[in-house]
């Protein structure tokens, strides 16, 4: 049997979390295994429950004695190293393109506006999207991310090329397992990986590998060899 992919969620609205809730329990692939509302629990409850995808609001408050908000970007990196296996889902009412563009370069791995129906009604899938290593915006998002990156440079940087080549010629391996062959990080192949995908306007690795070989950014698949004789 196939493990569950294990969610906790962090927000300070109850009523928030029942939502989340119950929009799962139609995923039996799916499992919350902690829900919390202060900020200043989370390495805790990571430690003690083991999870895939963290449920993340951008402002919910540290501790019940310390009202000012949570500081996530600084925390994101550090879970992402702590818990290499990890997937950070940021879900906010704030579309602020500075607010999205810092989480996803500190590791996020997608932001959903609060207000985005569409996203609330389909979020076991996007969960298992992000937790099979894809990524995952509210349309609004998107349009606001990608604003930001037309004023860039437009084509992958030369270590995103890397991760996808690697990842092409290595479909079956892990981030862990990419980030060793190329030396760094697993939080630096994530976000190496998140922000090609962004580039290339897909959501995964294996539709950002099409991609990228369509443009011919990377290698095309190697040619079949004919059996001897034929």
């Amino acid at each position: 049997m196939q493990e569950k992919i294990k969610v906790t969620i962090l927000d300070d609205h109850q009523n928030i979390v029942d939502g989340y809730i119950y929009r799962l329990t139609s995923f039996p692939q799916v499992e919350v295994v902690a829900a919390i509302g202060f900020g200043g629990e989370l390495e805790k409850t990571l430690a003690e429950h083991p999870t895939d995808v963290l449920l993340l609001d951008v402002n919910v408050p540290t501790a019940p004695d310390n009202p000012n908000p949570y500081p996530i970007l600084h925390v994101i990196p550090k879970l992402l190293q702590t818990h290499p296996g990890l997937n950070i889902l940021i879900i906010s009412m704030y579309a602020e393109r500075g607010l999205i563009r810092a989480v996803m370069e500190a590791g996020a791995s997608g932001y959903i506006l609060k207000d985005d129906q569409t996203s609330a009604r389909d979020l076991g899938n996007v969960i298992l999207s992000v937790a099979g290593g894809g990524i995952y915006f509210s349309q609004k998002a998107h349009q606001l991310y990608v604003r930001r990156l037309s004023t860039e440079m437009e084509l992958l940087s030369g270590r995103q090329l890397e991760a996808l080549s690697l990842s092409a010629a290595y479909p079956d391996s892990s981030t862990a397992e990419l980030a060793q062959k190329m030396s760094v990080s697993n939080s630096t192949v994530r976000n190496l990986l998140s922000g090609a995908y962004i580039k290339l306007d897909v959501h995964n690795r294996t539709a950002a590998i099409a991609r990228a070989r369509q443009l011919g950014l990377i290698s095309s698949e190697a040619p079949t060899i004919p059996a001897p004789g034929r």
